[in-house]
Formats: C-alpha cells, structure tokens, sequence
C-alpha cells in the first residue's frame, strides 16, 4: 500500500526540481567591450547586405526562368515623352 503512496511524491518532486531550475538566478554576462561589439555589428551589417543581393540575384534568376518557361515577352522599356514647358 506505500507503493502508490511513493508514486504520487515522485511527480511532486520533480516539479519542485524544475521550478528550482527555472528560477535559479544565472551570472550576469561579461561586460562587452564596444570596439569589438562596433566590429562585429559591421560585419553583421556587411553580411546581411551580401545576403540580400544573393537573394535579390536568385530572385532574378528565377524571374527570368519564370518568363523563358512560359513564353512571356519582355518588353523593353519605353523612353520617358519629353516634358513640355
């Protein structure tokens, strides 16, 4: 009869575990020194632009297999009508 008894402390148990852990005050982060943090935003800069032109090139290609595959004309741009004052 102590068996179930045992059964429903065990569950008990590991959600006090689990709420320690959760509320368990981690270490503040080492301090960051802004030379090395201005360096790194540019090159996280710097990579996000590379990345947009590879995607915009990809884009691109897949436009124009768009259109090759379905026979679509592209028209050339027209010159802009002269103004008039």
């Amino acid at each position: 009869m102590k068996a179930p008894r045992l059964w429903s402390i065990v569950p008990a148990l590991l959600v006090a575990g689990v709420v320690g852990v959760a509320y368990a005050k981690l270490p503040p982060p080492p301090p960051v020194d802004p030379a090395k943090a201005g360096e790194a935003k540019q090159k996280a800069a710097e990579a996000a632009k590379k990345e947009a032109e590879a995607l915009n090139r990809a884009m691109d290609r897949v436009a124009e297999r768009y259109k090759k595959e379905k026979g679509i004309k592209i028209a050339a741009p027209a010159a802009a009508p002269a103004k008039k004052n």
